[in-house]
């Protein structure tokens, strides 16, 4: 995740079916995050990596749109609109409860890789005509995908 840049990596990302989702925004300096427990700012950075199982999100803010990325779609950006902040609820990885708000690139990214937890992709939430824009490129990595699947499962028959 890190060293292709990623701010966060679902476990379906690499084909395990859990809820369960990494979320790591230190660095990030054009994008801040912000975080509140019971009320009191913290640093995010302070909770960083973080992982979030079994993850509930209430969304708090108004829509804003925003650009994303995503490691399962390499070199492919757009705008997409999402609660500016939310209100998480989930289990750490020792399964102690988490309550917390967050906003900024940190809200997103909890969206995001939440999102993933449900089967929804980034490019399901692009507007249309960015979709349409973009099929050229979503066709080329399909495809690749596939032929590196083929060649793995050819690989542990033999």
């Amino acid at each position: 995740m890190a060293e292709a840049h990623g701010v966060g990596l679902a476990a379906q990302q690499v084909a395990v079916p859990l809820q369960l989702f990494v979320i790591d925004v230190r660095g990030v300096e054009d994008r801040p995050s912000t975080m509140e427990i019971d009320g009191r700012p913290v640093d995010p950075a302070e909770h960083m990596p973080m992982a979030l199982i079994n993850t509930r999100l209430r969304p708090t803010g108004a829509p804003e749109t925003g650009p994303e990325g995503c490691l399962s779609f390499p070199e492919i950006y757009a705008d997409i609109t999402r609660p500016a902040s939310v209100e998480v609820r989930a289990q750490d990885e020792h399964g102690r409860p988490v309550h917390f708000h967050c906003g900024g690139l940190l809200a997103r990214a909890i969206q995001h890789e939440y999102d993933h937890t449900h089967a929804v992709l980034f490019i399901d939430r692009m507007a249309r005509e960015v979709k349409e824009e973009l099929q050229a490129e979503l066709d080329r990595l399909h495809s690749e995908t596939k032929r590196e699947l083929a060649g793995r499962a050819a690989g542990r028959a033999r």
